[in-house]
């Protein structure tokens, strides 16, 4: 019977806050860039979906260096970096995130992207990379519950 009330109790949760459960399955959120090099958190990303395509933005900078994208090319080039889409084109595959793009606005690069979700949701591992995903650098996000 105390099974029972549990399953109960966790749909009904579950039903009241579908945000809840969709979060811990998908990318889409907010999430604190860590450096794969300094391993300090360098900025606040936002992930959201459109037309089943996942896209992010910089929503937040920790320790700016530039308030605007010098690096960048094309239409990015001196946009202000507070807003910048830096994530595009990103499609689920599976149990990844595939086939888009991501700028790095330090250097104006722009990579091949695939994420994936570990720790129940709570991470999320970003690879940047040129051709295939051998050739690469693999960042792992925190997802930022404060925004």
């Amino acid at each position: 019977m105390r099974l029972h009330i549990s399953l109960i109790y966790m749909l009904l949760m579950l039903a009241a806050f579908p945000a809840l459960a969709t979060e811990a399955t998908s990318p889409v959120g907010f999430w604190k860039n860590i450096s794969d090099k300094t391993n300090k958190a360098e900025a606040i990303i936002q992930i959201w979906e459109e037309n089943g395509e996942l896209h992010g933005k910089l929503a937040k900078i920790f320790d700016p260096k530039e308030a605007t994208c010098t690096a960048c090319k094309g239409s990015k080039k001196d946009k202000p970096l507070i807003g910048l889409e830096i994530i595009w084109g990103v499609k689920k595959n599976g149990d990844e995130w595939t086939g888009g793009e991501i700028l790095d606005p330090s250097s104006g690069d722009i990579y091949s992207v695939k994420m994936s979700l570990a720790e129940q949701g709570q991470q999320l591992k970003v690879r940047g990379f040129l051709g295939i995903s051998l050739f690469g650098r693999t960042q792992t996000w925190l997802r930022d519950q404060s925004q």
